[in-house]
Parts: C-alpha cells; structure tokens; sequence
C-alpha cells in the first residue's frame, strides 16, 4: 500500500487485540489502540511505542454510540480515513452457561457487546474505511461458534454455551451479510478464528499465545485485493460454517 495505513482494533489494550496492534504495527501501520479503560489503553500505547510502533489511544466503548461516535471523530482529525477495522472486543461470562438457568440479562450483555457492538462500530467507521484504497474488516469469531463442529460427533469445540457461543454464531452469520451488501465495494469483510487463547476471558486455560492468536486476524487484515469476502478462517485455512 502507498498511503500510511491506519488500522483501529478494539480491545486492544491486552490479550489477542494488543498482539494484533502490535503485528499492524510492526509492518508500519499506524494502530488505534480502542480501549474502554483509558488507563489501560494508555498504558498498551506506551508499550506498542515502545516496540517502534506508531500507536495511538482511541477511547471506545462499543456499546455506547457517543463513545462509538467520538472515536470516529478522533481518528477522522487524525488522519481523515481508516483502512482497516477489527472488531476484537468481546466478552464472556464464564462456563458452563447452560441455555436452561442462564440468567438472560447475561445473554443481553453478550448479544450488545459481541454482536451489536460490532455492527454499532462498523456502521460508524464505515464513512472512513470508504475513504481509503484498500479496506479491510476483521471480525473476531471463534471454533466454536461453527455449527460444524457443534453438531459433528467428535469435533466439538467447548461445552455447553446458550450465552457466548450462540453470540459468536450470531455474528458469523451477520457478517455475511455485511459481505453481500459491501460486494463491489472494494471493502473485504472475514471472520477470524484465533483458537484456544490463554486470555482472561477463558481464566488463562487456552493452550496458545495471544501472539499466535493473532496471526489470522493480522493475515485477513492484510488481504490483497484478491482476496476473500465473508469468509470464516483460522490459522491452518477455513473453518467449516
């Protein structure tokens, strides 16, 4: 790419959303750093700096449209477009959450943060990503969220999941959807399956780095314009619906 490219991932103060920050940053990307706590994200853009990357704090709640509609403004006076978006923030609220007892404010909470959190911010950021030449969405899925491997004897992926797993499924099909209606457009939308990650989110049991979590939403971020649209992948290729 000739132009300096400007990348937003949300989440991105630790876990597998600073690694992608850092792998961006580390082609010469300049990355926003979206964080709900300031404090944290500030402390990420140190550490990216830090490492030689141009990083920069982007305060973003994406469940929130003022916090949403005041990222888009910073990153507009900064640099007037945005060629790639991942959309890494997300939550759980611990397993088993079976679909039976599972308090169904919790599902709410999941649902506004991993699925219309995402679309709040894409919707948002979209203006810009049509500014720049080569845009690029990111969307951070998961294994399990594959009905493949949730209905396939022996390819089961996690327990039982009526709250985060459903959310994730949710947000594979809507991306989609995104896929088909940006066709033409020149803005290439995937899925990324970053695998089980020692993250917070899973009480660090995952068996891989956020580093190698990374890896695919960093390749999907850096798609030729060749590439797929509404694919759902991984790091050893496509993951099955």
């Amino acid at each position: 790419m000739n132009e300096k490219t400007i990348a937003l991932i949300t989440g991105a103060n630790k876990g597998i959303g600073y690694e992608i920050a850092a792998g961006l940053g580390a082609l010469g990307y300049s990355v926003g750093v979206g964080a709900r706590d300031e404090k944290r994200g500030t402390d990420a853009v140190d550490r990216l700096r830090s490492a030689g990357a141009d990083a920069f704090l982007v305060p973003l709640n994406v469940t929130d449209d003022a916090s949403t509609a005041a990222a888009v403004r910073l990153i507009e006076e900064r640099a007037g477009r945005l060629n790639v978006l991942v959309n890494n923030a997300g939550i759980a609220e611990g397993w088993p959450d079976n679909p039976t007892s599972l308090d169904l404010d919790v599902v709410r909470r999941l649902v506004e943060t991993n699925v219309i959190g995402v679309m709040r911010v894409t919707n948002a950021m979209l203006p810009l990503l049509r500014r720049s030449a080569h845009p690029r969405i990111v969307n951070q899925s998961s294994q399990v969220a594959s009905l493949t491997f949730q209905t396939t004897p022996g390819m089961e992926r996690g327990g039982i999941s009526g709250g985060y797993t459903p959310t994730k499924t949710y947000l594979n099909a809507v991306t989609i959807q995104y896929a088909k209606e940006l066709q033409g457009t020149g803005i290439l939308i995937n899925l990324s399956c970053p695998g089980y990650v020692a993250t917070d989110l899973n009480g660090f049991q995952g068996t891989l780095t956020p580093a190698q979590g990374a890896v695919t939403a960093i390749r999907l971020a850096t798609l030729p314009d060749d590439g797929p649209s509404g694919g759902l992948f991984e790091a050893d290729g496509v993951v099955p619906w």
